[in-house]
């Protein structure tokens, strides 16, 4: 089947044609356009003829559009979730998951606001701040959450007076495209552009002079290019991008229950989540209880065709990403000790069992390193002091979690992990009111919340003289 882009309100195809991969079966489901880099000079027009009519819209009216397309979304939420599956791999349920996230974000990001802010008022100054749009936004999306991370770029970039110009990536272009069919309904024409490209218009975005704004999901290698390429016309950005994300476990927890959560936190998505558990310090005296408890859990998992009732774990993304995926299954091989899992599935598919490492310790690629796969380290800690140093010694800082029975002494060890969102007895706790931030090289900027929509406007101070 194929899916048109969105450019000027219009369905139009590209050029030529790209073949979409189900990952579970390694064959094309679904054809796509291609667009030419006079397709994206299209939509920036579009885009930018858009978005000073939608700049002078009251904010009822951006709230009743988006809260529409959430509707929208809701309405085709079975066509959604089964493009999902198809294109990213996940289990059915995680991703009617995804389709019920994309709507309750947009419909929250739909009751937000930046009203003016009064600084000074008396006899001699009025002063105030206020929020003024951007302009043209690109969003670049991931391929993990292929639906909803258009929505987290589209949400705020319209509810604070810009127009956009979006682009998935290219192994999970479909429900974008889908999306776009839904927009081209709901939203005036040129306000929402999707195009579809083969990993070639990114950098050209990133340089375009008609963007003023680049919002970024994805990996930090290409962020830091997106940030390069971006001050070339001192583009704004958002940067939301990778992590090595630490949970310390202390001895005083249950131990099934706090597997769980962990395993939980480590494996949705088959691992392939910016915000995952990628390595597990456990205290020394519950150490090897806490290895077997995740290596049950583990066992239990079905890995199979996310379309297929009761799988629960489906298939790695894309083949680049399986060959990266494997490689760390050799050095967890090399490095450790594998209590689950640990092999890739023989056949068609790019399947990886969820795999325990144990007996591994910092300094270790499968460490050191964001696997975005199933596969989690853990990692023998003694003292406190000593596993916070290990957990902030990464170039990444985006997410982190505490498990203890003493909440008091959990939440202060949380407050000194270096990341932008540190869980307390919990794994992935996100929303559309949270602000999500990263430390060091896991991301510049915030999404989500209030906090997320200033990021979409520039702030204006007017200074009015009355004496």
């Amino acid at each position: 089947m194929d899916y048109p882009m969105l450019i000027g309100g219009r369905l139009v195809a590209g050029d030529t044609m790209l073949d979409i991969i189900n990952p579970a079966t390694e064959e094309p489901f679904a054809r796509v356009p291609h667009a030419s880099e006079a397709q994206l000079d299209d939509a920036v027009a579009a885009a930018a003829a858009a978005q000073k009519a939608w700049e002078a819209t009251s904010m009822a009216t951006r709230r009743a559009k988006i809260e529409e397309l959430s509707a929208a979304i809701a309405q085709n939420e079975a066509e959604l979730a089964r493009i999902i599956t198809l294109e990213q791999g996940k289990p059915l349920p995680e991703a009617i998951g995804e389709v019920q996230w994309s709507v309750g974000y947009l419909a929250h990001t739909a009751t937000l606001d930046l009203p003016d802010r009064v600084i000074q008022d008396d006899a001699e100054f009025f002063i105030e701040t206020r929020h003024k749009p951007l302009g043209v936004v690109g969003g670049i999306i991931a391929w993990n959450f292929p639906l909803l991370l258009c929505c987290w770029k589209i949400g705020p970039a319209l509810m604070a007076g810009n127009a956009i110009v979006l682009k998935p990536a290219p192994t999970t272009p479909v429900s974008a495209l889908k999306l776009a069919a839904l927009c081209a309904d709901i939203f005036p024409p040129g306000l929402i552009n999707i195009i579809t490209d083969d990993n070639d218009l990114g950098p050209k975005m990133s340089t375009h002079p008609g963007i003023s704004k680049i919002g970024f999901t994805g990996s930090s290698e290409t962020g830091k290019r997106i940030m390069a390429a971006a001050a070339s016309s001192m583009k704004r950005v958002t940067l939301e991008m990778g992590g090595n994300d630490p949970s310390i476990v202390l001895p005083d927890v249950d131990v099934r229950a706090t597997a769980e959560k962990v395993y939980g936190g480590a494996f949705l998505n088959a691992g392939q989540v910016c915000l995952a558990v990628k390595r597990a310090y456990v205290h020394e005296d519950i150490y090897d209880e806490f290895c077997g408890a995740l290596s049950e859990i583990a066992a239990q998992a079905v890995l199979g065709d996310g379309l297929q009732q009761g799988t629960t774990i489906g298939p790695i993304q894309n083949k680049a990403q399986f060959e990266k995926v494997k490689g760390y299954l050799d050095d967890a091989r090399a490095s450790g000790t594998i209590i689950a899992g640990g092999h890739p599935r023989d056949g068609k598919g790019y399947f990886v069992e969820p795999t325990i490492v144990r007996d591994v310790t910092d300094g270790q690629r499968i460490v050191d390193e964001e696997q975005f796969g199933p596969i989690l380290p853990v990692i023998a800690f003694k003292h406190i002091d000593d596993v916070i140093a290990r957990a902030n010694a990464s170039d990444y800082g985006l997410g982190g979690a505490v498990h203890s029975a003493d909440v008091d002494a959990a939440t202060d060890i949380a407050g000194r992990i270096e990341a932008g969102s540190v869980w307390v007895n919990q794994q992935l706790n996100i929303g559309p009111h949270i602000p999500m931030a990263g430390f060091k090289g896991s991301g510049l900027g915030v999404e989500q919340s209030v906090e997320g929509l200033a990021e979409y406007t520039q702030m204006q101070v007017i200074n009015v003289a009355r004496a």
